[in-house]
């Protein structure tokens, strides 16, 4: 099924970031200086943008992109990249691991994290090198260290009067209200060059894992549907394309499992429900008999077809044929309707009202978050334990 799965693999960097083009060229044009007359400044610039909006991997992309750049004028450069939260966001931590990207076997014990600050720059001076330092996670160094330790961080150039300008900043975090936290000075040095990354739409998660899976897959390997149904999901996560690019992975690992010829729909539904469960068996157990033979329906329906969403009309046939089977009268039209939006209220299925000129008004049915026979079969032994009587 796959053709390389290293490239839906969390710290791959692709060569390209659909729909993010013009904040690549924002930081570009940020940092161009380094190109021109590096020594002569530094720059300070914030990335701010919910979880999955690509942050990391913008910035990653950046670092690639401008050392490749830099390499060419012949400058000293180096981009280094620190995620604050695996270093607990402690300055010291910070700074001991910057240091020792120079000197390796430099000591762990007995500095300050001020000390290691004063000696990182004075190991850039001597290497005559300007490096990027990216702070990811920026948000957890602000929680646990508050207004000073930044100040000193993001002021260490001021401080250094008539000396070649060596750090630039580039800090990471989710939203702008952990700059709120910090005191007017502080604030002041951190948000003159902000790149907010607002959240995927649907059809720009499906443009990302199109992109990704024609790299990491075979060709044809994974369909349009299931690309859909995926976008979907990670747009249901808050535009999470990361969220999207694991679910990708996953169901490709449930193909491979099932020894399938396509990535289908259900492999991406059994891979959502592996990560967050999708309905619990007292749920299904709480539904109405009716309302468990319209689900019953609605599960051989995506299960037998493959499909990313049936129509209300579709389900309603499937329903009928399974009160045939259990040997009661169906419902009305109208109280089908209340089942289904009890259903969707409750997560298990969800529901799109689609405007056509020549039908008029059809309701979709989706079956996002559980694998259908799962359902399917979770719904046979509920309805058997019951003791509802089927047709011999």
């Amino acid at each position: 099924m796959f053709r390389d799965e290293t490239k839906l693999d969390i710290n791959y960097v692709p060569h390209k970031l659909p729909h993010r083009d013009r904040e690549l060229r924002m930081l570009k044009e940020f940092f161009n200086f380094l190109l021109q007359f590096p020594e002569k400044m530094a720059q300070r610039v914030l990335i701010v943008g919910d979880v999955g909006t690509g942050k990391t991997v913008l910035s990653q992309r950046f670092g690639v992109d401008i050392s490749q750049e830099i390499s060419k004028h012949g400058t000293s450069f180096r981009y280094i990249h620190v995620n604050c939260r695996e270093y607990r966001g402690s300055l010291f931590l910070i700074m001991q691991h910057a240091v020792q990207v120079f000197h390796p076997n430099f000591p762990r014990r007995g500095y300050s994290a001020e000390e290691l600050l004063r000696i990182f720059m004075q190991i850039l001076d001597d290497e005559r090198i300007c490096i990027i330092l990216v702070l990811d996670e920026f948000d957890s160094l602000i929680e646990r260290e508050g207004s000073e330790a930044i100040y000193k961080l993001t002021r260490l150039q001021e401080a250094r009067q008539n000396k070649p300008q060596r750090l630039s900043l580039i800090c990471i975090l989710r939203s702008l209200s952990a700059i709120a936290k910090l005191d007017a000075s502080t604030r002041s040095t951190l948000q003159s060059n902000i790149i907010n990354l607002e959240k995927y739409s649907k059809q720009q998660l499906i443009d990302i894992l199109r992109d990704r899976a024609s790299i990491a897959f075979k060709p044809l390997a994974v369909p349009e549907d299931t690309t859909e149904l995926i976008a979907e999901l990670a747009f249901s996560e808050n535009g999470n394309a990361r969220f999207g690019i694991e679910l990708l992975w996953r169901a490709g690992k449930y193909a491979d499992a099932e020894n399938l010829d396509i990535v289908t729909p259900d492999c991406a539904r059994r891979a959502v429900s592996s990560i967050i469960p999708a309905v619990r068996k007292d749920d299904l157990v709480a539904l109405g008999l009716h309302e468990k033979l319209l689900l019953l329906g609605i599960a051989n329906l995506f299960k037998e077809g493959q499909k990313i969403c049936v129509s209300l009309a579709e389900n309603e046939r499937a329903y009928t044929i399974m009160c045939e089977e259990f040997n009661v009268k169906p419902k009305s039209h109208t109280q089908l309707w209340e089942y289904l939006q009890d259903l969707s209220a409750t997560g298990i299925v969800e529901t799109e009202v689609l405007s056509s000129t020549s039908r008029g008004r059809s309701t979709m049915i989706y079956l996002p978050r559980i694998p259908a026979h799962e359902l399917e079969k979770e719904l046979r032994s509920i309805l058997a334990r019951t003791e509802v009587r089927r047709k011999p």
